[in-house]
């Protein structure tokens, strides 16, 4: 699966949520801690800040390459700061049949809605379930679709469900959209494990959903995915655990004071200023981490002084 990392919180040189950590995003391309594959697909970032010309729109970079491969990373993101980022790297089958090119790397943004997405999941057979989903998704986002990948459907699908921005409207889009997708792959026999690992980004909001259907189609499939992770690749079993396992997030403050390691200060969760949402842990110590499990969803907003965190259940 693909790596995600999304950031709130003071405005950060770009390249200490990027580039110098030693378990940086673009490192875990080459080397991620909780996936078996290079991330060789292709990469990209989102990100907001009051230093930006256009301020109230996302600065967008995607290249279809290894990151680590990216020759103008290192002379782009060190010109850069931000108070909202959105970055991913892209995993993808190593097969003829997978197009390699800007439009089809993360993060996706369309004109008419203020948030980004990102996810490390998986939508089998999305071409075949268009028959059904189609019929949901409303004209303005379907004709921004460039690419040809699942997870830019299911952003024309899920911004084609919004009623609203507020933190309710997202979950009912977000279960909908699940509803949906299960009852299209019924309808069509193509009932298979999915993954929605959604990280949705917009200025100073983290929305993380970790959520997905079993191989029977199931939204509350059972196991324990460290457990099901001993089967190892190739297996059922291993793939149930990649979709139940958790993402992650690190509260704390002055991030800004740190070019080396994700290191925030210790404090309370009160008093947190900043927030990183991971697919997997970023630092040696993972004690810190607060694990989003499967069936959640996590609402992170920097309101200007604090970090709130609302996480509920997913109602699928």
């Amino acid at each position: 699966m693909c790596r995600v990392l999304a950031y709130i919180g003071p405005d950060v040189p770009l390249e200490n949520l990027l580039l110098r950590p030693e378990n940086s995003l673009l490192n875990q391309a080459l080397d991620p801690e909780g996936h078996p594959d290079l991330q060789l697909a292709g990469w990209g970032f989102g990100a907001w800040s009051e230093h930006l010309l256009a301020p109230e729109r996302p600065l967008l970079y995607r290249r279809p390459m290894a990151a680590f491969y990216d020759d103008n990373a290192p002379g782009i993101i060190p010109s850069l700061q931000a108070s909202t980022v959105l970055a991913h790297v892209r995993a993808s089958a190593y097969e003829a049949s997978v197009v390699l090119s800007d439009e089809n790397c993360h993060p996706f943004s369309y004109e008419g809605s203020s948030w980004i997405i990102a996810q490390n999941g998986d939508l089998p057979s999305w071409r075949l379930l268009q028959r059904e989903l189609l019929a949901h998704c409303k004209d303005e986002y379907l004709s921004q679709m460039a690419g040809d990948t699942d997870t830019e459907f299911l952003y024309v699908l899920l911004l084609s469900l919004l009623e609203g921005d507020d933190d309710a409207s997202v979950q009912r889009a977000v279960e909908e959209m699940i509803r949906l997708v299960q009852r299209a792959m019924t309808d069509l026999d193509l009932v298979a494990l999915a993954k929605f690992k959604v990280a949705l980004v917009s200025p100073d909001r983290i929305i993380g959903v970790n959520a997905g259907l079993g191989h029977s189609g199931e939204t509350w499939p059972e196991g324990d995915w460290l457990a099901l992770r001993e089967s190892g690749p190739g297996t059922d079993d291993y793939a149930l655990s990649m979709l139940l396992e958790p993402l992650y997030y690190l509260m704390g403050r002055d991030i800004e004071n740190d070019d080396t390691t994700y290191g925030f200060r210790d404090c309370t969760e009160e008093d947190a200023t900043a927030v990183i949402l991971a697919s997997e842990p970023l630092t040696d110590s993972t004690e810190d981490w607060l694990r989003l499990d499967y069936g959640h969803i996590v609402f992170l907003e920097n309101d200007g002084s604090t970090i709130t965190r609302t996480v509920r259940t997913l109602d699928v």
